[in-house]
């Protein structure tokens, strides 16, 4: 999530539903089209991820508080609304294929069964500002971001596979975009604000070791951030309307142009796992784009 004026941008969506039909996303390399009409989300879209059919998840479709499906194709539905007055942010899949979704109005981290879509809290820690994006260990250990966005300052959390929670990095700049590198050993760890990418060390039991800086970057904000199966990270730039892409000594490899100036968070999948799929708030829509390598997380539901 990125705080900031977007909720203007509601009655400008919803007027542009039906302005134009959305494109397949081709096979040129780092070019963007529209999946969704405009508007299919609210403005509060996040997420997103992919199952391993190939469905792609995101929050708030049609309406907040829900978690939507959309195909391959950009058809959609509401796969589950959260219980209570609970909205998602970040979603991802672990090792069982359950979602793990950051709740961040009731400070949980709810977990969903996509056969039943039974919802149920794996955690509940009232400590928490607000779980925020969430990044995924290969054993299952989870670490959601916390930002406090009232006064520029963030944390982040460790949330074991029985739903432990530990703070493990308390304070941070607004904490946003977080992922765990290919080989589980490095946590990666945005702020906002400042626009700084950090790296921690992950020690053995799941701590984290003293963090160093990635990159730094002079304008726009940022947002979620994933991996590539290289450890490339890409990490959406809130305000510029791109995703940029960092080799994991944190050089800027590209930057790709997503349609919108405030695109949220991202995930890949596809049949070859090379597609990019975005969350883009000024259009409320989700947008994809053809990558050169594999992402992490389709690489991981392939057993790799």
């Amino acid at each position: 999530m990125y705080a900031g004026p977007i909720t203007l941008l509601v009655s400008m969506a919803m007027a542009m539903a039906m302005a134009s039909t959305p494109a397949p996303v081709g096979d040129e390399p780092d070019v963007a089209s529209p999946l969704t009409l405009p508007g299919a989300f609210t403005p509060g879209i996040e997420g997103p991820c992919c199952g391993p059919d190939g469905s792609i998840f995101a929050v708030n479709y049609a309406e907040q508080g829900t978690i939507g499906r959309v195909s391959p194709d950009g058809t959609g539905e509401v796969f589950v609304r959260l219980p209570g007055e609970g909205v998602g942010n970040g979603i991802v899949l672990d090792s069982l294929g359950r979602l793990l979704v950051a709740d961040y109005v009731s400070h949980k981290v709810l977990r969903v069964d996509p056969d039943t879509r039974a919802v149920e809290i794996l955690a509940h820690e009232p400590r928490m500002n607000q779980p925020n994006d969430l990044a995924i260990a290969p054993d299952d250990t989870l670490y959601a971001s916390d930002p406090k966005w009232a006064d520029g300052t963030g944390q982040v959390w460790k949330v074991s596979p029985s739903g432990v929670v530990e703070l493990v990095a308390p304070a941070m700049g607004t904490t946003n975009g977080i992922e765990v590198s290919p080989g589980g050993d490095w946590l990666y760890v945005n702020e906002s604000v400042q626009r700084n990418i950090w790296k921690f060390p992950i020690n053995p039991d799941g701590s984290l070791g003293e963090k160093r800086r990635l990159a730094t970057f002079p304008d726009f904000g940022f947002d979620g951030m994933r991996c590539d199966v290289d450890g490339n990270l890409y990490v959406t730039r809130h305000g510029k309307g791109t995703v940029v892409v960092l080799s994991p000594e944190g050089e800027v490899l590209r930057e790709v142009d997503v349609l919108g100036k405030f695109p949220t968070n991202l995930c890949f999948g596809g049949p070859d796992g090379k597609t990019v799929y975005v969350t883009e708030v000024e259009h409320a829509r989700l947008v994809s784009f053809r990558a050169e390598t594999p992402g992490l997380s389709w690489g991981r539901l392939q057993g790799d």
